[in-house]
């Protein structure tokens, strides 16, 4: 019998969505049949179908923002940024198709001319994450199906509603149906789609630890495309010359918008020894009037619960491990709801603490270290394996060169939050938050390949010296 996968509403609890677990096979078959078809297509046609996508996706833009605001529990008002983000992704991966992969006539010698043309790889497996389970998927499959790939979709299973949502409007838009195929399923599913054999990519967004499995299984398979979008533990420095109002706001937005389940959320605030006690104080100020609510909540919450209750009951166990190694609460980490996933936004003194885990605690924790001057800031930033994001607040221009320079991190922002990376340009990381596969509007790169060709009408060869007469 056909087991069915059922979607949550964190915020009441209640099941709302529920669909049979997909046939892997069936649904790689049928990619693998469809591709070439599509492939074949001139880009200008297939770019029509993805802008038809587009205009569909925005007459139909709040069905989806509402649909991801319960399946999430984000609130409505940052649903619909990511409505507005999936579609804005269109155009800019047209623009990203034409800037990276472009056909280049390098000229002729011999009578032969060169050329560099690109080619899609094939069948793409895209596994989506739950934090934003329409715009990070479709920022990998956009950008595949404008290279000629099909794709094979496997959203979260925390947020299947929202996957199957968007593959709906794929082919509501006229994308064959065949060329993008919904695989629902748990973690059994995701490890059948990644290694299936006839699978020619995955492009993957979510876990470090996941990543890293992915990592290990195809080392020896070089010959399929594997990006890597993993997580981080993010630093965000405050230094002087800051104004504590503004800076206070950086950091609240960088560790707190969106229950912090970004993965360029800030986790670690490192500030100046002895100069901290107006910031801190601005922050506690906007952490009281931070509202936690319910999606469709009146007045709009800044943040809703993170995503179920085991995910809130590890970040209660991380931040209390946390606390045992000698860490010092200014605002704790407090369950709001019985038997719902709220949390209240918490800060952490972990200066003194022992033996600090480089995890990434995927909800509003931050952790604050203080150093003696801005070299030590800089090695704190960077005392991670993890290399997202970084952000400067206040400093010089000399000392922003500094940390642009020495910071291990794919965005290093000054006098901006951590999170928040425009599309048009590239993200990623390096370390334990990506595989040097920047996506966004880099992600053209790892949707087809470079092909050199050197031509000639007809065969024509002169054979080096050497020859007996």
């Amino acid at each position: 019998m056909t087991m069915d996968l059922i979607s949550f509403e964190p915020a009441t609890g209640a099941a709302f969505w529920r669909a049979p677990v997909s046939q892997v096979d069936h649904e790689v078959a049928l990619a693998r049949a469809s591709w070439g078809a599509w492939a074949n297509l001139p880009v200008d046609a297939r770019i029509d179908q993805l802008r038809n996508f587009a205009t569909l996706v925005r007459t139909r833009a709040e069905e989806l923002a509402h649909l991801i605001a319960r399946e999430t529990g984000k609130p409505l008002w940052e649903a619909r940024t990511e409505v507005d983000a999936v579609v804005n992704k269109v155009e800019i991966s047209v623009r990203a198709y034409a800037a990276r992969t472009p056909h280049q006539d390098l000229g002729s010698a011999n009578g032969a001319a060169t050329h560099v043309r690109h080619k899609p790889h094939g069948v793409m497996a895209v596994l989506g994450p739950y934090n934003f389970p329409a715009h990070l998927p479709n920022g990998h499959i956009i950008p595949a199906l404008i290279a000629g790939n099909a794709v094979v979709f496997k959203p979260s299973e925390k947020t299947p509603a929202t996957g199957a949502l968007l593959v709906d409007l794929y082919h509501a838009a006229g994308i064959p149906e065949n060329v993008v195929r919904l695989v629902i399923g748990g973690v059994e599913e995701g490890k059948a789609l990644v290694g299936h054999p006839d699978v020619d990519g995955i492009l993957f967004t979510g876990s470090a630890r996941t990543g890293i499995a992915l990592n290990r299984q195809f080392a020896d398979q070089p010959g399929k495309m594997l990006a890597l979008e993993m997580g981080g533990n993010n630093p965000i420095i405050v230094w002087d010359g800051a104004d504590a109002k503004a800076a206070a706001s950086l950091v609240i937005q960088s560790a707190y918008l969106s229950a912090g389940q970004r993965c360029t959320a800030a986790s670690r605030l490192i500030v100046r020894h002895g100069t901290e006690d107006t910031l801190l104080a601005e922050i506690a100020a906007l952490r009281d009037r931070i509202i936690v609510d319910a999606p469709f909540a009146d007045p709009a919450p800044f943040m809703g619960p993170v995503i179920d209750i085991p995910t809130a009951d590890g970040l209660l166990a991380g931040f209390a491990d946390l606390v045992a190694r000698g860490g010092k609460v200014i605002h704790p980490l407090e369950s709001l709801c019985v038997g719902l996933p709220f949390l209240s936004p918490a800060l952490i003194d972990v200066t003194e603490a022992q033996n600090v885990p480089d995890e990434e605690l995927f909800g509003p924790v931050l952790q604050l270290t203080r150093v003696t001057d801005f070299d030590a800031a800089v090695q704190a930033a960077n005392a991670t394996r993890y290399g997202l994001a970084a952000a400067l607040i206040g400093g010089t221009r000399a000392e922003f060169d500094q940390f642009w320079q020495q910071a291990r991190a794919g965005v290093v922002n000054w006098n901006r939050p951590t999170n928040g990376a425009p599309s048009t340009a590239p993200f990623g990381g390096l370390g334990l938050s990506g595989n040097h596969r920047p996506s966004a509007f880099y992600a053209a790169d790892y949707c087809a390949y470079p092909v050199v060709s050197t031509e000639t009408d007809a065969p024509s060869v002169t054979l080096p010296t050497g020859l007996r007469a």
